[in-house]
């Protein structure tokens, strides 16, 4: 606690908490107006819309910018030396890292889940299935997880740049391999496509509860969960074995 609390106080006054607390609420109002000026839309649709950009184009670059920042402030404060001279067990001081950036992805989905969720409420009082957002929420948390471990290790390795340039190519890999066909037999190898296919997965139950729908998205779902089990583990376990015999970054890496 001790360690999540210190990584908690340096992102003060940095583009950390503002990317945490600030952009899910801009991202959610957007939607919010959306729905007021087009009257015609419906609880499935808003759903689709909100968790595909999200999930799609949110999560990769959100990452991808998050992590190398946290990242970057170690570099900018002595390039890493009082940050690897702590004297605290390597492997605590990567997961202190990986936790927050844990808290910060989830809180930022959450506040804009909740706040669609109101602004569903006042708008369309006749929506019955609002807690689905939530649970959607949960499970696109949870299938970040794995993509969170990656640009840690990245940002580590090679900086805030390659971070944020990898970034973007899992953004082409989440809208590609994670939204349409092309994706149908490869995405259970492609880390950025989880996040998209455990984000959607509540929201069938708002178009079709029959048996066999249930079915094919609990079957789904099993295998989105097994996946990312797997990827966090490894990314996050491979990682923290790197970062034990890590002494820095050169200037000229």
């Amino acid at each position: 606690m001790k360690i999540l609390s210190s990584e908690w106080l340096r992102t003060k006054r940095t583009a950390i908490r503002w990317l945490t607390f600030c952009m899910p609420i801009v991202f959610a109002s957007l939607v919010i107006s959306y729905m007021a000026l087009r009257k015609d839309v419906t609880e499935a649709f808003i759903y689709e819309a909100f968790f595909t950009v999200w999930t799609g184009l949110i999560i990769p670059l959100g990452v991808g910018c998050l992590a190398g920042f946290i990242v970057h402030e170690e570099e900018l404060a002595g390039n890493f030396s009082g940050f690897l001279s702590s004297g605290l067990p390597r492997r605590h001081v990567y997961m202190g890292k990986f936790i927050i950036l844990v808290f910060c992805t989830t809180i930022c989905t959450l506040i804009a889940a909740i706040i669609l969720s109101g602004g569903i409420y006042l708008l369309m009082p006749a929506a019955e299935n609002m807690t689905v957002f939530i649970i959607a929420a949960f499970f696109t948390s949870f299938g970040t997880l794995p993509i969170l471990a990656i640009h840690l290790w990245i940002s580590f390795a090679w900086g805030m740049g390659a971070s944020i340039g990898i970034s973007f190519g899992g953004l082409l890999m989440a809208v590609l391999f994670g939204t349409t066909s092309l994706g149908d037999k490869i995405w259970v190898l492609v880390p950025w496509t989880w996040p998209v296919k455990l984000g959607l997965l509540p929201g069938y139950t708002l178009i079709d509860s029959s048996a066999q729908v249930m079915q094919n998205l609990i079957h789904t779902l099993l295998i989105s969960v097994f996946v990312t089990i797997i990827g966090v583990c490894v990314f996050l376990i491979g990682g923290i074995f790197w970062f034990r015999k890590w002494e820095g970054r050169k200037n000229a890496e």
